[in-house]
């Protein structure tokens, strides 16, 4: 059975494209051979005898003759249905029997008895077929047959139970992803984890699971913020430090959610309709980049010792990025992490791709020269000097680290006798 396939979309946060496939319903063939008992004892085939197939879970009936070997048989009846099948041909007596499944191979055989030819209303057939046994209804089902038709309904039932269990776990997924996107939305991110957690739970393996993952996540990473600058303003110790674990706590499960988000998404078969590929592509594509911001938080606020997991995630992203200016970003966003986390090697290697595609990039500029300053070895303060003037230079004044700069280089200045070196002018990049 195919579950149906979820990709949502989130106005103002992520926009993932929501789709559905129902399960698809099965049939299956109903066939059987008559046969009459004549008045000197011998069996022979009916040819032309009349088959009346009444469904009893819904109103429904089939009709079709033997053929003149005394076979019948019904190609595509619904797999789900329980029915009756009511026996007429002329000079016999009717018969039913009931309880009978579609596309289970069991060949339903009945015997008649010679008798006036009468055909069974439906309620007629339906009483037949609940007085007795399908031996007492006429009916020769070998215990082979028998076994095959236990085994089938067995199935049947289990069939029926997992289709159940798919459409409410889809109705949940539905309802709680619209509901926690709105909350979401007017930011009451208690409410949208909650409800986001829900339609988890309701199948953790369901295709929809990712993308309820995803914007899981980025609650998650919203609610941290709050919660740490909340913190941060906190005036008594104690608040203050509770403020932050929980904050804290909040950055690794919103990278946590977002990991799994992509795990699961890496499981899912890929599509091959160009239409469903591009959404899966799409849902992918929001998982990375909810990931990587995580990671940022996770790494800068709680545990520096998973940067190089960050970096793979933020390296992840941005080879599915399209768009130059959000990649530039990316870049310098995943330098200032490292720095953040005190790897001001790495840190200043990841400054420096972002000035290689963009020399004027001031936040890159500024990054790069800190994270020189910030390895204490006095060797590179000269360069770090050179970065940072060419930062204050270029930077706007409103640029909020500006004043930070100009303070570091005062420093370097009058304490370690840095005095940044003149640059030439940047050369305009070469437009093809």
């Amino acid at each position: 059975m195919r579950r149906k396939h979820i990709f949502f979309s989130l106005a103002a946060v992520a926009l993932l494209i929501f789709s559905s496939v129902v399960a698809s319903a099965q049939v299956g063939q109903l066939y059987g051979e008559i046969t009459l008992k004549q008045a000197d004892g011998k069996v022979v085939p009916v040819a032309g005898a009349a088959i009346d197939v009444y469904r009893t879970d819904l109103s429904n009936k089939y009709n079709t003759k033997t053929d003149k070997n005394g076979r019948f048989v019904f190609a595509g009846l619904p797999f789900t249905g329980t029915y009756v099948i009511a026996v007429s041909a002329p000079g016999a007596q009717p018969k039913a029997i009931g309880n009978v499944k579609a596309g289970r191979d069991v060949n339903y055989k009945i015997d008649l008895d010679p008798g006036d030819g009468r055909q069974l209303t439906e309620a007629e057939a339906k009483a037949f077929a609940a007085g007795g046994s399908s031996d007492n209804s006429g009916s020769k089902v070998s215990e082979e047959d028998r076994k095959k038709l236990e085994e089938a309904q067995r199935k049947n039932a289990e069939i029926a139970a997992g289709n159940k269990k798919i459409t409410e776990a889809n109705e949940t997924v539905t309802r709680t992803f619209k509901a926690g996107n709105e909350a979401l939305n007017a930011k009451k991110y208690d409410e949208a984890i909650a409800l986001y957690d829900e339609g988890i739970n309701a199948d953790p393996t369901h295709p929809g699971a990712p993308s309820l993952l995803t914007n899981k996540s980025i609650a998650l990473r919203a609610r941290g913020v709050d919660r740490f600058n909340a913190a941060l303003r906190a005036t008594d110790d104690a608040a203050k430090t509770s403020g932050l674990e929980v904050a804290k706590k909040d950055f690794k499960d919103s990278a946590d959610a977002a990991t799994k988000a992509i795990e699961l998404l890496k499981a899912q078969t890929a599509p091959t309709d160009p239409a469903a590929m591009k959404s899966y592509e799409a849902t992918k594509f929001f998982a990375l980049a909810a990931r990587a911001e995580a990671m940022r938080l996770f790494v800068s606020k709680v545990d520096p010792s998973q940067a190089d997991a960050a970096v793979a995630a933020y390296q992840e992203y941005m080879a599915a990025e399209t768009d130059a200016a959000k990649k530039s970003k990316a870049q310098v966003d995943l330098a200032q992490m490292l720095l953040d986390a005190g790897k001001a090697d790495k840190a200043y290697a990841e400054f420096q791709r972002a000035l290689t595609d963009n020399p004027d990039n001031v936040d890159a500029l500024l990054g790069a020269g800190l994270s020189l300053f910030a390895t204490g070895d006095k060797g590179k303060y000269q360069e770090a000097a050179n970065l940072l003037q060419r930062f204050v230079d270029k930077a706007p004044d409103t640029h909020k680290f500006k004043a930070d700069a100009k303070s570091t280089l005062e420093f370097l200045k009058t304490q370690e006798n840095v005095k940044p070196q003149k640059t030439a002018p940047t050369p305009g990049r070469r437009r093809g």
